[in-house]
């Protein structure tokens, strides 16, 4: 059997779980980055709430100590590139509407990519507050979320349609959280 290995095998499948591990540290690290910054510089989780959610985040999803402990030193230095957090508001297929939570260090290529992503999906980015009223704003020791005030219900090709846009943003390596209110 030519070709066929147990390690070519594990070599594939640790490849696709590094990759994920990958994405969700990197969320991870731009949590803690921007929770440093806009806390005044504060690195203490203890005086600084918002970076001891992030930590929380990060270590949910076992990210190593060291790699926290260099997100709050690079959060400090002022020659790292400056990260800021954004909130974009979007309709998807049918109607859906969206808001996007995304941390970047260039807002350009962010919006190019959200916009992008969008108009092959069926939706389009929206100007600020024309999404915003169909939702609550939430904020609560998870951080700030957005629950829809109703939902909507989708047919199944725009359903399906829906979750590849959501696919598609999830894979965008700026975005953090996506709030929608089609209904489950």
């Amino acid at each position: 059997m030519a070709g066929h290995s147990k390690w070519s095998k594990v070599k594939h499948q640790k490849s696709v779980t590094d990759q994920v591990k990958a994405k969700l540290f990197t969320k991870a690290s731009r949590a803690i980055t921007v929770a440093v910054r806009e806390g005044g510089g504060v690195t203490d989780p203890n005086q600084n709430a918002k970076l001891r959610l992030a930590i929380e985040q990060a270590r949910a999803v076992n990210m190593p100590k060291e790699n926290i402990e260099r997100a709050i030193a690079r959060a400090r230095g002022a020659q790292e590139q400056q990260l800021e957090s954004l909130v974009y508001e979007a309709y998807g297929p049918e109607g859906v509407a969206m808001i996007i939570t995304a941390v970047t260090d260039n807002r350009q290529r962010t919006v190019s990519a959200l916009k992008n992503i969008l108009s092959h999906h069926g939706g389009a980015l929206v100007a600020p507050g024309g999404v915003m009223f169909l939702f609550q704003r939430i904020v609560n020791n998870a951080g700030i979320n957005y629950e829809p005030l109703h939902t909507v219900s989708l047919s199944d090709q725009a359903q399906e349609q829906f979750d590849r846009l959501i696919d598609a943003l999830d894979d965008l390596d700026d975005v953090q959280d996506i709030f929608s209110n089609a209904a489950s």
